[in-house]
């Protein structure tokens, strides 16, 4: 009886816990199976380090273990260049944007430098400071210049006064000549008399039409050659002139230059390479402005001499009446009727 009972004792002890027996009977597994699924999780949520089970259905560890889920480490864009000696993208956009810089601080600084010498040469002149260059020729040829283009203007001003007021007297004859025909149609006793008065004021108003062409061809001629040609010389000359004033300021300064007080050869050096830069700057600017108003004058001359041979012609025909002589003239000048 005894070893009846110490082999039942024997037995609970081998049996698995009621735990372990509800697995079973609920997933359907054997015990072995649920052994093994515990010392798994067990082994996951431990670590893999205090599981319980061995043997068997121990997890290897002789497999590497990698984790996927932790990110890559991009490479760094500060990163210093490869072993090959190639720049990265980064490194040659910061370098071309380095000189970028650099080249806009020099030049706001050669453009800084340049202003405030020219705007001291100029303050010296007015106060009879300094000595400019004077040319005395050409700067009489510049203010002749400018002297016709200021009367020219004034000329195609009057002009286009005389045109416009012109304008009104020829609307003014075509609603007369209108007027006229009106009333002849409804006073037969006037009729010869309005009807007369009428074509009178028709001839004129046909023949001030040719004239108001001619008017308007003369205008358009005078105001290019005022407005485009002798402003496109007058803006060389103004070049011209701002030379001539960057030429005395360096001037100036390479006078004042002594070269005992010079810090280095090479301030000085640099002293005289601007002087003949902006000597030669204004020697041709000098020569561009002298061949410019050559070729002006020849031009302005043969221009005039057309258009004022057109309007005296033109006026003198329509005022005399002379319809004939009006309209050959608008066919010399190929000015549409």
């Amino acid at each position: 009886m005894a070893d009846r009972e110490r082999s039942i004792h024997e037995m609970l002890k081998d049996a698995p816990s009621l735990n372990d027996s509800c697995g079973s009977v609920h997933t359907g597994t054997e015990g072995g199976s649920l052994v093994l699924g515990s010392a798994s999780s067990h082994s996951i949520a431990g670590g893999g380090g205090h599981g319980a089970m061995g043997g068997p259905f121990a997890a290897p560890n002789s497999l590497p273990l990698r984790n996927h889920s932790a990110p890559t480490t991009p490479m760094s864009p500060s990163s210093p260049p490869s072993g090959n000696g190639i720049m990265s993208p980064t490194e040659s956009g910061s370098g071309s944007l380095i000189r970028t810089s650099a080249s806009k601080i020099d030049s706001l600084k050669n453009w800084s430098i340049s202003t405030y010498k020219c705007t001291r040469q100029i303050m010296l002149e007015k106060l009879g400071k300094s000595q400019r260059t004077v040319d005395s020729e050409l700067e009489a040829q510049i203010e002749q210049l400018r002297e016709t283009q200021r009367k020219y203007l004034s000329i195609l001003r009057l002009t286009r006064a005389f045109s416009s007021h012109f304008q009104h007297v020829v609307v003014t004859q075509h609603a007369l000549a209108d007027s006229f025909a009106d009333l002849a149609q409804k006073n037969p006793e006037l009729q010869k008399e309005f009807t007369c008065n009428s074509e009178t004021q028709r001839n004129l108003t046909k023949n001030g039409e040719l004239l108001l062409n001619a008017l308007n061809f003369f205008i358009s001629s005078v105001n290019t050659l005022c407005n485009k040609t002798i402003d496109d010389t007058l803006l060389t000359i103004r070049q011209y002139e701002t030379a001539r004033i960057e030429f005395d300021a360096y001037r100036m300064d390479l006078e004042n230059t002594k070269p005992e007080l010079t810090p280095s050869a090479a301030a000085l050096e640099e002293t005289q390479r601007s002087y003949a830069q902006h000597k030669e700057q204004y020697e041709k600017l000098r020569s561009d402005v002298a061949v410019k108003m050559q070729f002006l004058d020849e031009n302005r001359i043969k221009v005039m001499h057309k258009q004022l041979i057109l309007l005296h012609n033109a006026i003198a025909a329509y005022f005399s009446g002379n319809a004939m002589a009006l309209e050959s003239t608008l066919k010399q000048f190929n000015i549409k009727a």
